[in-house]
């Protein structure tokens, strides 16, 4: 890892969690943690470039078919690749396609960027990440895995305590709010080498007390209703809430700030 860096362009690849869900802009369109890093990026490095390819609900083989060639074809100096988690919450996932499919990306991207970025990404607490657990920390040995032998760094956000508090998540309970991707953007400013801005991004939100017994029922009930039913619809009709969208910030142009490229979120 380089200190005080100088990186001229930035390439991210994956679904909603690098589209920007659930980091809201009053004009109805996501920003999410790569705006943001590009944003900090460009403050530093004039003329900087960025292209953001994710599109939510993609599994890894998805992202590989539709997004490795086509990062990879840009020689963007830093990449970002963050997929498999979607799999991994699904009924049935096959982790020998996901460790392959995910090997396949990097052996793909790492020779087109001067640096790759991989992420162990974040968890909140409660019964589906342990239900899940065995499998997210199998994608992540073989992400560890991948790194040491491709040279990617790994931004370790499962292993941060912050971002396990359900404050920093959204109503959806699968993305993470403004706050949150606000921590994400520094964890991987830091990472890249830049200079910090947040030392303490990892630090978990002082305490506060839960929501009662009757607001927790009432809470859960509008998410099932909102957003788990309209979820499992789509797990077993085979639709995903990324059909038929285009990337986010297709081109790898000058940036312009968190607005440029950006698209309005298509109802749940």
């Amino acid at each position: 890892m380089q200190t005080n860096p100088t990186y001229t362009s930035l390439v991210a690849v994956g679904d909603s969690f690098t589209e920007g869900m659930s980091d809201l802009l009053p004009d109805g369109t996501y920003r999410g943690w790569a705006d943001l890093l590009a944003a900090r990026m460009a403050a530093v490095t004039p003329g900087f470039r960025y292209a953001n390819l994710a599109v939510r609900g993609k599994l890894i083989r998805q992202i590989v078919d539709e997004q490795v060639d086509v990062a990879a074809a840009m020689g963007a100096d830093v990449i970002t690749l963050v997929g498999g988690l979607n799999d991994t919450l699904r009924p049935k996932c096959d982790m020998g396609r996901v460790r392959a499919a995910l090997t396949e990306a990097v052996e793909r991207l790492a020779p087109g960027c001067k640096q790759l970025v991989l992420m162990r990404s974040p968890g909140r607490q409660g019964p589906v990440l342990e239900r899940f657990r065995p499998r997210m920390e199998a994608l992540y040995a073989c992400i560890d895995d991948l790194a040491a032998r491709h040279g990617a760094l790994v931004v370790d956000l499962y292993g941060a305590p912050s971002l396990a508090d359900p404050r920093l998540w959204d109503v959806d309970r699968l993305h993470l709010t403004a706050e949150g991707h606000r921590r994400v953007a520094e964890a991987v400013w830091q990472t890249l080498g830049y200079e910090p801005e947040d030392p303490d991004w990892h630090t978990p939100m002082p305490a506060t007390l839960p929501p009662g017994w009757f607001t927790r029922r009432v809470t859960d009930a509008r998410f099932a209703r909102q957003h788990l039913l309209p979820w499992i619809g789509r797990r077993l009709t085979g639709r995903s809430s990324g059909d038929g969208r285009p990337a986010k910030r297709p081109e790898l142009l000058p940036y312009e700030g968190p607005l440029a490229g950006a698209r309005p979120p298509a109802a749940p």
